[in-house]
């Protein structure tokens, strides 16, 4: 062997080795997903557990951690879990949907492998087979700062994850049909934390205990179908530390509207009468507002709960002026020494503009829902397996819908819909709701920065409105009725990624879409391969297994 190929053999044997055993973290966990009895409403629906759990257990991780989840599936239908927010750098491989992972078949397991970096803060995950998350399957995933990097608020006393949602007692078979049948979900029945509603009386256990005088941290995410909620705790007021792997300029708030598919981190103060109160979540922007509580207790506290709750806000625009109040620490410490802040987004200049407009209209007597004028139908064949198989053009065709989509669109097409991206492209993104119902998107693979919400209808000169300084990096976004949304970002995570409506019956029924950005020069830098023991389904399951596309 040449000396020279003896020495890149080195490194490269080096080099894995430090992959594997570099000195991060480990953790494993062994799941196994069952049907079960849960009645969060009262009502005893057909439940989706993970290890007899509802919700599903905690994921508890710090930055660099490698993470492993071997997911056993005990369902009699496919099961495939997202990790929503997670960025998996270089490595869409684990995102978990659908137009990167085959679903997991009934009576089998498959092994998640996935590193969580430079996201310090909350998150979920979920399922997103048929209508799964409906009834469970979901839980809250933590990702906890190094020792090394200090976070800009003292250590709390303790540490507690909100799970909440609007349920729907019908179960995930009927709710399948309503919607295949051409028809939305409606109104849900009620809302749960953590899986319980509060009775009131007096017999309830405590979700959650304080002692006086400490300070708790509460990680709360909006797990829902389709509901936006407001969340309160009787009393207290909290301040806003963390939002979707950011810190927040730390902001007291008395109430927060916590919309579809978000997670934020608040700190609560034990300080006042040592007794029982309430935390509470309803409904926003229904026609009747639905509520549910759960008890917090103080240590050596006698007394139960006040029965009269903290009013919820009222309209959306006390919502959009919500937004307006998030703002990025910029001298907060990244999941690395520098400041959040370093990166100067409003400096950078665009190099495309893509507007996607959400529309609602009926195919053939049925309801569709799409995004610049194009259903999404979700192929046998993932989208990233057929690209790396070198078949794409049997499953999809590339940017079938247009960056500006006409004012009025009159049709829609149904097909799978795939942007083509150029890598590193900074890149500027409006949604535009054209309807008259709350939106919230969300996009994977990456974080994005938040730079505008408002009402009407965009132009290039609603630019100088942009917050060009400190919006919010996050990955999840609220558009409301008659609004738009602007989002920026570089595309430089390699893969293939969606973008969706966390709204669920709209994004089952087409609101989504997929963005493929591929490595320019076929590096490992950029993308990894198609790992061992990934599962394949559709047109390339009997295919021979391409060679590494990556060097």
């Amino acid at each position: 062997m040449a000396p020279l190929t003896i020495i890149a053999v080195f490194f490269l044997w080096v080099g894995s080795l430090l992959m594997v055993q570099g000195g991060d973290p480990t953790i494993s966990f062994e799941w196994k997903v069952t049907y079960g009895t849960i009645s969060p409403l009262g009502v005893p629906v057909k439940g989706i557990l993970i290890n007899g759990q509802f919700p599903g257990p905690n994921i508890n991780s710090t930055t660099n951690n490698n993470v492993i989840v071997n997911v056993f599936n005990n369902l009699d239908e496919p099961f495939l879990l997202t990790w929503s927010g997670v960025q998996h750098r270089k490595n869409p491989w684990q995102d978990g949907v659908l137009g990167t992972n085959c679903p997991i078949p009934p009576g089998t397991n498959y092994t998640y492998k996935f590193q969580v970096k430079d996201q310090i803060g909350s998150y979920m995950y979920y399922p997103v087979t048929g209508m799964h998350k409906a009834v469970g399957g979901f839980g809250g995933l933590r990702i906890n700062s190094r020792l090394l990097i200090p976070v800009p608020y003292a250590d709390p006393a303790d540490d507690y994850t909100i799970i909440a949602g609007d349920f729907f007692n019908k179960g995930h078979t009927t709710l399948k049909k309503i919607l295949e049948s051409g028809r939305n979900l409606g109104r849900c029945d009620g809302v749960h934390i953590n899986g319980k509603v509060a009775k009131g009386d007096g017999s309830d256990e405590p979700l959650f205990t304080m002692e006086a005088g400490k300070t708790y941290k509460y990680r709360i995410c909006n797990a829902g179908l389709k509901t936006s909620l407001n969340v309160r705790f009787q009393g207290h007021n909290m301040k806003l530390v963390e939002m979707e792997g950011s810190h927040t300029v730390q902001n007291d708030y008395e109430s927060l509207d916590v919309h579809v598919g978000q997670c934020f981190s608040v700190l609560v103060t034990a300080d006042q009468e040592p007794k029982d109160y309430f935390v509470v979540a309803s409904t926003r922007f229904t026609k009747q507002e639905v509520t549910a509580t759960g008890v917090i207790r103080y240590t050596n506290g006698k007394g139960a709960p006040s029965p009269k709750l903290p009013p919820p806000p009222v309209g959306w625009a006390w919502s959009l002026n919500q937004f307006r109040t998030f703002r990025w620490n910029l001298t907060a410490s990244a999941a690395r020494p520098n400041p959040q802040g370093s990166y100067k987004y409003g400096s950078v200049n665009i190099t495309r503009t893509i507007k996607l407009a959400n529309t609602a209209q009926k195919v053939d007597g049925k309801l569709r829902y799409a995004i610049n004028g194009a259903s999404y139908v979700e192929p046998t064949t993932p989208l990233k397996l057929a690209e790396y198989y070198g078949v794409a053009d049997k499953v999809f065709n590339y940017d079938t819908i247009p960056d500006d989509p006409p004012a009025e669109i009159t049709k829609i097409t149904m097909e799978p819909v795939v942007l083509n991206l150029t890598h590193r492209n900074f890149m500027e993104i409006i949604f535009e709701n054209r309807e008259t119902a709350i939106q919230s998107y969300h996009l994977c693979g990456y974080a994005f920065f938040a730079v505008a919400v408002e009402t009407g209808q965009w132009s290039p000169e609603k630019r100088k409105n942009y917050n060009l300084l400190d919006a919010v990096s996050r990955h999840t976004i609220q558009v409301f009725p008659k609004s738009w949304a602007a989002i920026l970002l570089s595309f430089d995570n390699c893969g293939m990624w969606n973008i969706r409506s966390e709204i669920w019956d709209r994004r089952y029924l087409g609101q989504q879409l997929y963005v493929s950005v591929l490595s320019p020069n076929k590096s490992l830098r950029d993308e990894y391969n198609m790992p061992e023991g990934a599962l394949v389904c559709g047109v390339v399951e009997n295919m021979p297994r391409p060679p590494p596309a990556y060097t």
